[in-house]
């Protein structure tokens, strides 16, 4: 099971830290992907890491405005998104899938395991 926190309302150019906290088989064997979906929009890949934590991916926008980490110790894996722009704005997903190896899976069809989702809003 995976539980989303920490979306809410932002003013643009404010910052956000998403939470994905899972629960059930050994966290670390799961390689963990945050997606989102905006209104009328398909759901696309934000950003992936590794079950090991050793290895991430990002959407082309968001890189070097958001930061992927996980700790597998409080089964959490966090989406940190700054300078948050309007398009910014949609319901943002965690989704989990047990890896053999370390990739990092950045498709949503690669993912068995989804959360119900937090929304994030932008405006100015």
């Amino acid at each position: 099971q995976l539980v989303e926190s920490g979306g809410g309302s932002v003013q643009v150019g404010g910052s956000l830290r998403l939470s994905c906290e899972g629960s059930g088989r050994t966290f670390s064997d799961y390689g963990v992907g945050w997606f989102r979906q905006a209104p009328g929009k398909e759901r696309e890949f934000v950003a992936g890491i590794s079950r090991a934590g050793t290895k991430r991916d990002y959407l082309v926008s968001l890189k070097g405005r958001s930061t992927i980490s996980r700790d597998n110790a409080k089964n959490t894996v966090y989406l940190e998104i700054k300078r948050l722009k309007p398009e910014d704005t949609a319901v943002y997903y965690c989704a989990a899938k047990v890896t053999v190896t370390g990739a990092v899976i950045s498709f949503s069809s690669g993912y068995d395991h989804w959360g119900q989702g937090t929304q994030v809003t932008v405006s100015s």
